[in-house]
């Protein structure tokens, strides 16, 4: 896998994860909200740990920064 999910947004891809678990399992959601943050936090917190994301690679976006210096 490729990286295409930057330093920035990989940082809150994972604070947005703790987030959603936090809700999902202290706000007193109904089961089916509490589901739902759990696994949107869940997929928050893999791709922001692998630094890729599926739907962003069949978009074509890409928030990684280049490791090769621009050719001019």
């Amino acid at each position: 896998m490729k990286c295409n999910v930057g330093g920035v947004e990989r940082a809150i891809r994972i604070t947005l994860a703790v987030i959603l678990v936090w809700v999902g399992t202290l706000a007193g959601l109904p089961v089916w909200g509490a589901v739902a943050a759990f696994v949107l936090g869940a997929v928050a917190l893999i791709t922001g740990a692998v630094s890729f994301c599926p739907l962003w690679a069949l978009l074509g976006i890409n928030t990684c920064m280049s490791k090769s210096p621009a050719k001019i």
